[in-house]
């Protein structure tokens, strides 16, 4: 049976072929800008639960399993929002710059059966990020709409040093926590 990705993220659509999970993309849309959380973990959790909440109430569980995530990104003590312009994006990556950067996913499964909340987290150390590449990334306009403007499949790639944890939960959904909870 197909899961329902609570999600418009065409990442996540990607990392649920990439696996091989049966599902079906449909989502009602939750507006993150009323959270107030000092904690990473506390501000993903709250927009993961707002969008599980709405989605639940519109969607329900008796036709396919939700499946919901969000992902913040963090450094410097600093959570990293979605940048509102090129300006914002480009502060946003100078932050991570040279430093360590966590990315961190919440994500609920619910199906008829079993409800899980996972929250995960994935270390990137970067190395500085060269300016020029770093302005062609900017004008490429890919860093819109994502999480601390950040790419690590893309422009922040070849900036990594090392990394602590799954690559997956990076991109947005940690689908190694997943598997071990569905059903194939």
């Amino acid at each position: 049976m197909p899961i329902r990705l609570c999600s418009s993220s065409p990442t996540r659509a990607w990392l649920l072929q990439k696996y091989g999970i049966d599902f079906i993309q449909e989502s009602v849309d939750f507006n993150e800008e009323s959270i107030v959380a000092k904690s990473p973990k506390n501000f993903v959790y709250q927009a993961t639960l707002g969008k599980y909440e709405l989605n639940f109430k519109t969607f329900g569980i008796k036709e396919y399993p939700l499946l919901v995530a969000d992902t913040v990104v963090t450094s410097q003590g600093e959570i990293l929002r979605k940048a509102r312009c090129i300006d914002d994006a480009r502060n946003i990556l100078m932050t991570q710059s040279g430093n360590i950067t966590s990315i961190i996913t919440c994500m609920i499964y619910h199906a008829k059966n079993q409800k899980i909340i996972d929250i995960s987290k994935t270390d990137y150390i970067f190395a500085p990020f060269d300016s020029e590449d770093l302005e062609a990334y900017l004008a490429s306009g890919e860093w819109r709409g994502k999480a601390g403007a950040c790419m690590v499949e893309g422009f922040c790639k070849k900036y990594i040093q090392e990394v602590k944890g799954f690559e997956s939960t990076a991109m947005g959904l940690s689908v190694e926590v997943l598997q071990t909870f569905i059903k194939k």
